[in-house]
């Protein structure tokens, strides 16, 4: 069997080890490094929205002037995922 070597997309640690499985069998991973922002990741995604930068790309594209159809064909997400984060974002701004 082949080992992967698996590292944390945040910070880029190798000190990673196996957290459990998500609601669709994707494999969970734990960061042990300390310093690190986040703490558990995927390195498979099922939905395309839920990677790590898409919400800055969404936000960068938009800015440049990109419609939220264009934005969704682009990334290959909904159109209304798009929304929705511009939405949160601009909620978020207001606080």
């Amino acid at each position: 069997m082949a080992e992967m070597k698996v590292k944390c997309l945040y910070c880029g640690s190798e000190e990673v080890s196996l957290y459990g499985k998500n609601r669709t069998g994707r494999q969970r991973y734990l960061c042990r490094n300390e310093a690190c922002r986040h703490k558990t990741f995927q390195v498979e995604y099922k939905n395309q929205a839920s990677r790590p930068g898409t919400k800055e790309k969404i936000i960068e594209m938009v800015m440049n002037g990109a419609g939220t159809r264009d934005t969704g064909g682009v990334l290959k997400i909904s159109p209304n995922t798009v929304t929705a984060v511009l939405k949160k974002r601009n909620s978020m701004s207001s606080r």
